[in-house]
């Protein structure tokens, strides 16, 4: 089979889905499915959907056009801030988006009124974490404003933490943006429908927390395709971690001192030159580089360790494993890596397990559809 390649095991996904969702589902909570790191693939986002997601999301408009061109049945909101310039892309695609400038919530009007529809908007609060988001001061003031645009529907209030400066969402946060849903809705005058407290890094706080307030949405990706939660990348319990293997093939294998010898400098990515233990190495050349996987974020079998990459070589130290020039060598992934792996033109990407398209999936949620044409 051609190399490089991504499997990806879609049993795995919904198993994660579904064990997720019961586990939130006891506690008011529902989950918007993320698949960006898989370029919106129609075939991860299925998996999702028939493990219980009510939804799903993406922040690229590329990913939303796929799944919404797919057959799938399903809510589509726009993760990401829009851009001004795809207002009419976003209400055209995405039933909801996430917001947080004055000038985007006027396109997005426009552009809705034009197509003679009617777009979801859940106002995103800065909660500390610096990344997007309105002050939580300017909340209640600016969720108001939203109605008064025609084409638009205020849909909820969401956060995002952890993502840039690695804050943790934790009971005071959640509470604070509990207490900014009640007072949106006194000024608004009618309920929010969604309350997205925020993504994977939220589940510590989810499944242990005695008051999940007000908050009845996340928006999970990474712990779904994983099994970890991003705060400290542990394993979460019962999700299975081995949805992706990245399978590249062995180039060349010799035999070769593990000190470089020559006058050295920076190497072609900025490194430092590497300094290895002596004696000598047995050595592999995978053919897979930097423009296909973060070669951080990458697992080589026991026995194996990554020494070092370029462009389009991974060096590993193969120890005594049984190797020959042309087999497979299957490692696993972090979020970086698989992030990279499917954005490479390089890695071809095979879907394996139980494939479902054409099965009956979830229809829209309708905390999404009674805002949309």
């Amino acid at each position: 089979m051609t190399t490089p390649r991504l499997e990806t095991d879609l049993d795995a996904i919904t198993h994660n889905t579904r064990s997720l969702a019961n586990q939130l589902a006891h506690r008011g909570i529902g989950i918007t499915g993320v698949a960006k790191a898989t370029l919106g693939s129609p075939n991860v986002a299925a998996a999702m959907i028939r493990g219980g997601v009510r939804g799903m999301g993406d922040s690229r408009m590329e990913n939303i056009a796929r799944l919404r061109a797919s057959t799938l049945q399903s809510s589509l909101t726009l993760i990401r801030s829009p851009m001004r310039s795809q207002a009419e892309w976003v209400v055209r695609e995405a039933d909801c988006s996430l917001n947080t400038e004055p000038r985007v919530l006027d396109a997005l009007s426009a552009a809705a009124v034009r197509r003679r529809t009617v777009h979801a908007v859940v106002l995103m609060v800065e909660l500390g974490d610096l990344r997007e988001g309105v002050a939580s001061e300017d909340a209640v003031e600016m969720a108001s404003t939203v109605a008064k645009r025609p084409g638009l529907r205020l849909a909820g209030l969401g956060t995002n933490l952890a993502c840039r400066s690695g804050v943790m969402p934790d009971q005071n946060k959640m509470d604070e943006l509990s207490s900014l849903v009640e007072q949106v809705e006194t000024r608004v005058g009618h309920g929010l429908t969604v309350v997205s407290g925020g993504n994977s890094a939220n589940l510590d706080w989810a499944l242990s927390t005695p008051d999940t307030g007000r908050i009845n949405d996340l928006r999970i990706g990474e712990s779904i395709l994983l099994g970890t939660e991003p705060l400290h990348r542990r394993p979460l319990s019962g999700l299975r971690a081995d949805a992706f293997t990245l399978v590249a093939e062995v180039i060349e294998l010799k035999t070769k001192p593990a000190q470089p010898w020559g006058q050295t400098a920076q190497s072609a990515f900025g490194d430092l030159p590497w300094r290895p233990r002596t004696g000598s190495v047995r050595q592999a050349i995978i053919a897979l580089g930097r423009q296909d996987a973060d070669p951080e974020g990458l697992t080589p079998p026991v026995g194996m360790t990554v020494l070092s990459a370029s462009s389009d070589h991974l060096v590993l130290d193969v120890g005594d494993h049984e190797l020959a020039v042309g087999d497979d060598v299957a490692f696993g992934l972090n979020y970086s890596a698989l992030l990279r792996a499917m954005t490479s033109p390089f890695v071809r990407s095979n879907d394996l397990g139980t494939a479902p398209h054409g099965a009956t999936v979830a229809p829209k949620d309708p905390l999404f559809t009674k805002y949309a044409a």
